[in-house]
């Protein structure tokens, strides 16, 4: 690798090794977590939905709540101020969480068609493995915390 290139990675890297941010990002995931999986159940008993449909309005609604504690907590310092970077950062972060989304949706899929596993087991461990997905690419794209 060139030096800039080493440069680059050690520069992200050491930006993404924050544990405070890292543990800011875990507590919010959480409350995110709790927030997508009760509207799935809610959405699964109480209205025709399967939870593979379910599943796609629980999560935009538990991305939009992610963001807003994010961006005002987790990654307050990081980003443009203004209506125009916010949108653009909210956007992102859809895209970025949309790689994981697709993650937690495999899994979620695999897991109660193939394995007859119970669907909010199946979700949780899905968002579990795309959690990590997930802070690389919002911590280095969405906020550009390696920028500081």
């Amino acid at each position: 690798m060139s030096d800039s290139l080493t440069e680059a990675v050690r520069t992200r890297a050491r930006a993404l090794l924050s544990t405070t941010r890292f543990g800011q990002f875990v507590g919010v995931g959480a409350v995110g977590a709790t927030v997508d999986n009760v509207v799935l159940v809610l959405l699964v008993e109480a209205t025709f939905l399967g939870p593979v449909v379910a599943k796609l309005l629980s999560w935009e609604l538990g991305i939009a709540v992610i963001f807003a504690i994010n961006e005002r907590w987790t990654f307050s310092e990081y980003g443009e101020v203004g209506l125009g970077p916010l949108v653009r950062r909210f956007l992102r972060s859809n895209v970025v969480r949309f790689g994981g989304f697709l993650v937690t949706l495999a899994v979620l899929t695999l897991l109660v068609r193939r394995y007859a596993i119970w669907y909010v087991a199946a979700n949780v461990v899905g968002i579990g493995v795309g959690f990590f997905v997930n802070y690389t690419c919002e911590s280095l794209y969405t906020w550009q915390v390696h920028q500081d």
